[in-house]
């Protein structure tokens, strides 16, 4: 029985490693893959071992998936907040440090998670009730689109990006006969248009340094620990919402450095994944393709079985710390050897190639159109996380109506 259950768990860090670095890949869009063929592994595999392995690979990805983020300009949504003070420290040489800081983020999240998994637990149980009343969530998500929008400098500017995004988001979430519609909506707001922007300014990569953050970060990751500490949960069941805006919420908090940002966002790419099976826990509801394909496979989580999980996730979390401390370093030293717009087309390729396969040829039509709305909400100049409307007011809408 151990030996099954170590080898689920280092299967799982294995295939959580191998779809982090794969530009565009979320995890979400694996979950979707494993429920489709759980009946059939569960022929020949344990329930309890699949368990395993996807919990692994989730916590697994939140870490290494900041390295095509940062070296390749190709984030998911969970990570294109790190785009920008990740490319800063790239063109200067940093971009081992900036991988390492989100690092030191997702091990600091394990903390959190333990901290206040079982008080999160306590409160959820007692107050989701009422917070599950469809006004008073679109509500609260109201609330924070809003929040979001005055913390930008050009109010009416990520206004109109929101705004745009949520129409786009509506028109492409509405089609039918259209195979997983976020994969090509997300795809291209977050990673095509970076790459073709990334290929047009024909970007030159420095000499990489393979060294540390300096002393002073301590400070940073204070604050990136309370930051995550209050906004992770929140986020972690609250629809529409994913990592990038539970960092957000809490840098608005508790502000910090650009590198402490990073900090924050790893902490909080990793936390929204472990309270998503706590979420599933506790109120049997599901936010991320992992939970979902574990609902799917055993039902309702039992109390044994949230135990197993948070076990997984501080043995993978602290295996995939040293796994993407390697991989950064691996990158940092070839990174330069490379043509950086032919890597970004050849990533742009890989992109069009799954979206064709998963959604077809109007997936890629969605691929297309996508992108160039993410080239344009980018040249107006406001944070990109405005794009998340594509996914918050058609969240907004299903609540009101």
């Amino acid at each position: 029985m151990f030996i099954q259950i170590f080898l689920s768990l280092l299967l799982g860090i294995l295939a959580g490693t191998f779809t982090g670095l794969i530009p565009g890949i979320h995890i979400n869009l694996i979950g979707v893959f494993l429920i489709s063929v759980s009946l059939s592994l569960l022929n020949f595999v344990e329930p309890i071992h699949l368990v395993i392995f996807i919990s692994a690979m989730a916590i697994t990805h939140t870490f290494v998936d900041f390295i095509p983020s940062v070296f390749l300009g190709c984030p998911d949504t969970d990570t294109e907040l790190s785009v920008l003070p990740g490319h800063e420290l790239l063109k200067k040489g940093q971009g081992y440090q900036a991988v390492l800081l989100t690092c030191y983020g997702g091990i600091l999240s394990i903390f959190t998670l333990l901290l206040i998994s079982f008080p999160f637990i306590f409160i959820i149980g007692k107050v989701y009730t009422f917070l599950q009343t469809p006004y008073f969530m679109a509500i609260v998500l109201i609330t924070i689109s809003i929040i979001l929008i005055i913390l930008e400098k050009r109010k009416l500017m990520a206004m109109f990006a929101f705004l745009l995004a949520g129409f786009l988001g509506l028109c492409i979430l509405n089609l039918e006969n259209l195979n997983q519609p976020l994969l090509p909506l997300l795809t291209g707001l977050f990673g095509g248009s970076m790459l073709i922007l990334s290929i047009k300014n024909k970007i030159q990569i420095p000499d990489q340094e393979i060294s540390k953050p300096h002393r002073e970060i301590s400070k940073p990751i204070s604050s990136a620990f309370l930051g995550s500490l209050i906004a992770s949960p929140l986020c972690s069941f609250l629809p529409g919402l994913g990592s990038g805006q539970a960092a957000i919420i809490g840098n608005t908090i508790i502000p910090t450095s650009r590198k402490g940002f990073l900090v924050l966002l790893g902490a909080t790419n990793t936390l929204v994944m472990g309270f998503s099976f706590i979420t599933l826990y506790t109120i049997s509801k599901t936010r991320t393709g992992a939970a979902a394909a574990i609902r799917e496979i055993i039902g309702d989580l039992s109390f044994n079985a949230l135990l197993l999980i948070l076990a997984t996730i501080i043995l993978s979390s602290t295996i995939a710390f040293f796994i993407t401390k390697i991989l950064a370093k691996i990158f940092s030293q070839k990174i330069k050897t490379f043509n950086y717009p032919k890597i970004s087309i050849i990533t742009l390729l890989i992109l069009l190639i799954i979206v064709f396969l998963i959604s077809s040829f109007l997936g890629v039509l969605v691929l297309v159109a996508s992108t160039l709305t993410g080239i344009y909400i980018i040249s107006l100049k406001v944070r990109r996380t405005q794009m998340m409307g594509c996914l918050l007011i058609p969240t907004i809408i299903l609540y009101l109506f």
